[in-house]
């Protein structure tokens, strides 16, 4: 009797789906980022001299010191009010539109140079081969 050699073989496909943002959409979003960390900062710094926080305690003199080099273009703005312990810094108020109108117009400039907003969505097809032989 001979021997008879059964292969066979199977085909697998895998698909890989993956969704890409374009660049302008990741620089529009770190443009927000970066100017909303900003405001943040500075808004901090205005309720802390608003409810007239302790300088010597370790958060109020981080926040102020690094508020202060965003800070520094304003501040001489306006004059500070200061009653009963509490300061109101108009120059915050000010710093804060500035820099909500500067983020702005960078993502607008942004999208005017590049209009597209979507993303992308690439698919990956993969095949591979078993074969399985039997004797």
């Amino acid at each position: 009797m001979a021997s008879v050699d059964t292969g066979a073989s199977a085909s697998r496909q895998m698909i890989h789906t993956e969704t890409r943002s374009p660049i302008e959409v990741i620089l529009a979003r770190l443009v927000y980022y970066v100017f909303g960390a900003i405001e943040i900062l500075i808004a901090a710094r205005f309720i802390l001299l608003l409810f007239g926080a302790n300088v010597k305690a370790g958060f109020v003199a981080f926040i102020y010191g690094f508020s202060a080099f965003f800070m520094a273009p304003f501040i001489a703005v306006f004059k500070t009010q200061t009653a009963a312990g509490a300061t109101f810094e108009w120059s915050a108020l000010v710093a804060l539109a500035v820099y909500a109108l500067i983020g702005w117009g960078i993502v607008t400039l942004i999208n005017a140079v590049s209009p597209r907003r979507s993303s992308e969505t690439v698919e990956r097809v993969e095949q591979s081969e078993d074969t399985t032989s039997q004797t």
